[in-house]
């Protein structure tokens, strides 16, 4: 298997926007060329969630090669769900590992501000089982359920989890590219409007639109991907042997680790996928950062701050960067070059190995992600 680098990243600002999602995902596929300095990429692997229903286009990954004026550029689209951006660069990634491509642009996102806040949540909930669906299932009112069991199971209090959007939101302040650019306190977060019990407003991810993307390479470069791994679980819930941890996080966080050949102990820094602020306490235990119901005081005690042992979401997370869905898992890897080549600027951190967390669902398709700095 060769080896597969990154050359180039790009992204948009996140938050409400006005342009075409074709218009967004080519801002960021340039920067990132540009970044690569790639003129045409061999072949072209697009992530959207929805694009059929939320902008209503259809055969998209031609779409937007056509729009980039890549008409003749193989190009594809993958979705799982929420991890789709993960996925996209795992395909791209296995493509160059294989010797089929020797440059790949990668690029994901998503438009969904323009429709109301009960038909995005509509569209989105419909990766959820549809069974438990039809009993009013919705992914906040899920989440909720796995926020009460880790509550009442573990001991984990609503203010320790509500330290994580606090953190979250303090290291958007600090990102350009964030859709809240704002700090927010402790009580403001309590004191928000209830969504799912217990889950209030400020431990939500908003609604956001934007993308991003980047340039894969079989060329050495800076950046090497060291491990990627793939996890899966049962799509519904009533299905799972446990609501508090994610099977589909540990098991692809064990294959990203076991093809990098090194484990945990090396993450300097991590890009966790925080679409309500209690799935990163168990995202740092599922990918074996922290030890086992140790998640909340290490946040409480700032070792998961920009100034941290451990930063984490220094981009700001999906609480604060935003959530266009299917340019997440590119966006948390954009983050990561940046951070790793000195380059995240107001919110560096020291590091030389970083890890991606993307959630596909309700932890049905997930990735974890290695990248590491050349020596």
């Amino acid at each position: 298997m060769s080896d597969v680098w990154i050359a180039g990243a790009g992204m948009t600002r996140f938050g409400k926007r006005e342009e075409t999602l074709q218009d967004l995902m080519a801002e960021a596929a340039l920067a990132a060329l540009r970044a690569a300095s790639v003129e045409a990429p061999e072949a072209i692997v697009v992530a959207a969630m929805n694009p059929e229903e939320f902008v209503g286009e259809g055969n998209f990954a031609t779409h937007f090669a056509t729009h980039l004026g890549f008409a003749y550029v193989p190009a594809l689209r993958v979705e799982t769900a929420t991890s789709s951006g993960a996925a996209a660069l795992f395909t791209g990634f296995a493509a160059i590992a294989a010797g089929l491509r020797r440059s790949v642009l990668v690029v994901g996102g998503e438009k969904m501000t323009h429709l109301s806040t009960p038909r995005v949540s509509e569209l989105i909930s419909r990766s959820i089982d549809p069974h438990e669906r039809s009993y009013g299932a919705t992914m906040p009112a899920l989440a909720g359920l796995v926020t009460r069991t880790l509550m009442a199971g573990h001991g984990v209090s609503l203010r320790e989890i509500s330290q994580v959007s606090v953190k979250n939101h303090a290291h958007g302040a600090l990102n350009p590219f964030a859709h809240f650019q704002s700090r927010v306190t402790l009580e403001e977060v309590l004191e928000s409007r209830v969504v799912a019990d217990p889950l209030r407003l400020f431990h939500c991810c908003p609604i956001s639109d934007g993308a991003a993307a980047v340039v894969l390479t079989a060329e050495g470069t800076g950046i090497r991907i060291a491990g990627i791994g793939q996890g899966a679980d049962y799509l519904a819930v009533r299905y799972r042997d446990n609501l508090t941890s994610f099977r589909a996080t540990q098991a692809a966080a064990e294959a990203a680790y076991r093809m990098a050949g090194f484990g945990p102990e090396r993450v300097d820094v991590a890009e966790v996928h925080d679409a309500f602020a209690p799935f990163e306490l168990i995202a740092l235990e599922d990918l074996g950062l922290v030890p086992s119901g140790k998640a909340a005081p290490v946040t409480m005690s700032g070792e998961t701050a920009l100034d941290g042992r451990l930063p984490v979401n220094p981009s700001g997370g999906l609480k604060a960067r935003g959530h266009a869905l299917a340019a997440t898992g590119l966006a948390q890897v954009a983050e990561l070059v940046w951070q790793l080549t000195g380059s995240a600027t107001g919110r560096q951190v020291e590091a030389r190995v970083g890890l991606a967390h993307s959630i596909g669902g309700l932890a049905t398709n997930n990735w974890v992600t290695l990248l590491e700095r050349a020596a």
